[in-house]
């Protein structure tokens, strides 16, 4: 007996003609490829974001898909990153086409799911009410079965942090299609998000039982890192890096290594990495951000303030305003700061208006620089709708700023509690704890978490680092009499993951090198770029010097 999805499969391989895929005059696409194209092509997830590139209802010709249009349904094929300028000229050209031919349904998903992508790599969610018209059009035009629009739903709802949204409408999509993988790297977004780690298990599981390459190791990195899995996080994204069919999926991957290196504190690495992967593709602005933090640790700090800069200009997403702002706060610039905090506003207000949800990063910023009581009653929304590690973590701080540590420590325990996620290898978080305790005069659990998360990453930030520092000599060294207890134990080693967690990889993981001895030079180069030129090593770290001001800040658009 036929299933829906099966059903659905032959019909498209029936309706849909060869010039759809846009093959070379003459050439006959195989039966497998067509499938490939037809189950791939129509939702391709890639990284954070998703794009997908569908063929035409049956009564209507294929729009051709030639240039850069065609580059990118052959990037979306490949399960890879296309390029911003062939995302670009793929929205025109579908918008044309649905001027002629407004009942197809699948171009209608095609288009939204493409606005979604757009929006994301450019910071602008001015793209997502487009996207919201254009997939309920589609859901409209084909209420019944439409996988296509169910996903580019989801990827909109992750997109605008509506996670109980997401979860809703992916999950609707796996129950039509449940080997249509592109749908799982989204839940796998969604549950983290949610706080619901053992179904990103096994949304993992099923992701990898369907399909390899680039964007499923991606995935795959990302889950370990938060695992608390480093090495195996970085060999997995190196490999991926090294797999990836187009500049920008390289990059993406690069970039992400380059975090890695970043948290266990090692900005030389890091800065590498951001490098290569500033080289594969100049436009990631993930990069250039990440680039300003690996150079603050390094005590480069004009340099720093420039990176930062070139990423606003790029893209003004108000994490980099933060980022940029505490910077500048740091070497006591705080006219600059607030300016960076006003923009910050700005921003997440204009993303409020098309409907994203930044409550947990406005919250972490209240908490700092603003109300933190404000940012209690912020957060406590954020928790009911998205219980996971980082909101637990943040509402924890903010809780204690406002002077509540009785409480916060809950939340601060719930952030590092490997039951509930919270085995990610973070200074951070384990800063905020130690902190927590250490007013509760908690000295040996404070002295315990602050102390790893300066082993963690001792330039974890430019304002918090240096008091972390203040903190742990002021509580001195434990005491050489009495018995080990909890409060004045060593660093416990990093928990075991659960029984449920997804198995760890060791067949190509070389055991005798860790991360910090891995080759740092650039992987290969994806098959469509140059090779990317190796950065100049970086510099040893420079002492901050007050007299190494950085030059007057100018507004991000100058």
């Amino acid at each position: 007996m036929k299933t829906e999805e099966t059903e659905e499969t032959e019909r498209n391989e029936a309706e849909r003609p060869a010039a759809a895929t846009g093959p070379e005059p003459g050439r006959r696409l195989s039966p497998l490829v067509q499938r490939v194209l037809i189950g791939t092509v129509a939702g391709s997830v890639v990284l954070g974001g998703v794009l997908l590139v569908l063929p035409s209802s049956p009564e209507r010709a294929t729009p051709p898909a030639p240039g850069s249009a065609g580059r990118a349904m052959d990037a979306a094929a490949a399960g890879a990153t296309a390029s911003l300028p062939d995302l670009t000229a793929l929205i025109g050209e579908r918008e044309s086409y649905l001027r002629a031919h407004p009942r197809d349904d699948r171009t209608w998903a095609a288009l939204g799911a493409a606005y979604v992508e757009r929006g994301l790599r450019t910071a602008d969610s001015a793209y997502y009410p487009k996207a919201e018209r254009a997939l309920r059009t589609s859901l409209k035009t084909r209420p019944s079965g439409n996988v296509d629009a169910l996903n580019g739903l989801a990827a909109l709802a992750n997109a605008r942090h509506d996670y109980r949204a997401a979860k809703k409408w992916g999950e609707a999509s796996v129950k039509l299609a449940p080997k249509r993988w592109t749908t799982y790297p989204l839940l796998i977004d969604t549950y983290g998000q949610l706080g619901d780690y053992k179904a990103v298990d096994r949304a993992l599981k099923k992701l990898t039982g369907l399909r390899s390459g680039a964007a499923v190791m991606a995935r795959e990195g990302q889950v370990y890192r938060d695992r608390g899995w480093r090495d195996d996080a970085l060999a997995t994204l190196t490999d991926a890096a090294a797999l990836a069919s187009t500049p920008s999926e390289q990059a993406a991957c690069l970039h992400r290594v380059g975090e890695l290196a970043w948290e266990r504190g090692e900005p030389a690495e890091a800065l590498n990495y951001f490098s290569q992967a500033l080289a594969a593709d100049p436009d990631h602005d993930a990069s250039l951000a990440g680039k300003g933090r690996a150079l603050v640790s390094l005590g480069r700090t004009t340099e720093a303030v420039q990176a930062y800069r070139s990423a606003l200009t790029k893209r003004p997403r108000p994490e980099y305003a933060l980022e940029m702002g505490e910077l500048y706060e740091s070497i006591g610039f705080s006219d600059a700061a607030k300016a960076q905090y006003d923009l910050l506003r700005k921003r997440v207000e204009a993303d409020g208006a098309n409907g994203v949800d930044d409550s947990l990063l406005l919250g972490r910023f209240e908490s700092d620089h603003g109300d933190p009581r404000a940012a209690v009653t912020r957060l406590r929304a954020e928790w009911e709708r998205a219980p996971s590690v980082q909101t637990a973590d943040a509402l924890g701080w903010a809780l204690h700023k406002a002077g509540d540590d009785k409480e916060a420590l809950k939340y601060a325990k719930r952030a590092t509690d490997p039951e509930h996620g919270g085995t990610v290898r973070s200074a951070l978080i384990a800063y905020h704890r130690g902190e927590v305790e250490r007013e509760l005069e908690l000295d040996g659990p404070a002295r315990r978490h602050i102390g790893e998360a300066l082993r963690i990453n001792p330039a974890f930030s430019p304002l918090l680092a240096p008091l972390a520092k203040e903190a742990l000599t002021a509580l001195g060294e434990p005491s050489a009499d009495g018995p080990e207890t909890e409060a004045n134990a060593a660093p416990r080693p990093h928990p075991a993951p659960r029984s449920s967690a997804p198995e760890r990889p060791a067949a190509r993981r070389p055991a005798s090198k860790s991360p910090a001895t891995r080759p740092a030079a650039p992987v290969a180069p994806p098959r469509s770029a140059a090779p990317p030129a190796t950065p100049p090593a970086a510099p040893a770290p420079a002492k901050p010097s007050s007299r190494q001001a950085p030059p007057a800040p100018k507004s991000p658009g100058a």
